[in-house]
């Protein structure tokens, strides 16, 4: 799938033609630089290497900044591999948001906001003493009964308990592009995307 990496810069909410509002997110997205062109003689694949966000040459590895400089540019903080470019790019050429046409659905990639260490009933829905069932008592939010006595005499694997919650890779499909402002590197989709503000996306066609 085509694409390319953005910047997610947070929520507002448009009107619509019919005075409808309409919550969506703004994603600073682009311009890309191809810094590498895989081809199925070398790496026996098809892609093309994108890289999003300037680096200073202070904060870059060596390696970083040799493997930028055969392609013109200076380091990059996010670099993302994408297949199925109907269009033919050659290294260093610049693709802008304009990849993008209003009306059109997109995919959006993101880590989701860390949690951090919750508890069932934040992390799973558990409904806590006040829908109590077997083996819950008195304590407000604790799991209850997790498994059974000396048959199989351990608790069975993926079972719903505490634990970091948060920090994971989320796909959201079919958010409808809203608007495109080429001008300054802005897509607007209809709905929430994964992960915080200034948090790296990856916008697929």
């Amino acid at each position: 799938m085509s694409g390319l990496i953005g910047r997610k810069i947070g929520m507002t909410s448009i009107f619509d033609e019919n005075g409808k509002n309409i919550p969506c997110t703004v994603i600073e997205c682009g311009p890309c630089v191809v810094t590498q062109v895989r081809t199925n003689d070398v790496d026996g694949y098809e892609a093309i290497q994108l890289g999003f966000d300037d680096k200073t040459e202070k904060h870059s590895i060596k390696a970083e900044v040799g493997h930028f400089k055969k392609a013109g540019t200076v380091a990059k903080k996010k670099v993302v591999e994408f297949k199925g470019f109907e269009t033919e790019y050659k290294l260093g050429d610049v693709i802008a948001v304009d990849l993008f046409a209003e009306g059109e659905f997109v995919d959006v990639v993101g880590v989701s906001k860390g949690k951090g260490f919750q508890g069932v009933v934040k992390r799973h829905g558990f409904g806590g003493v006040g829908q109590s069932t077997h083996g819950q008592h008195n304590r407000l939010r604790a799991p209850g009964s997790v498994g059974a006595s000396s048959y199989p005499s351990r608790v069975f694997k993926g079972m719903r308990m505490a634990g970091r919650m948060g920090g994971d890779n989320v796909t959201v499909q079919n958010l409808r592009v809203l608007k495109v402002v080429a001008e300054k590197n802005l897509l607007v989709v209809k709905g929430a995307i994964p992960g915080h503000k200034n948090s790296y996306v990856i916008v697929q066609k």
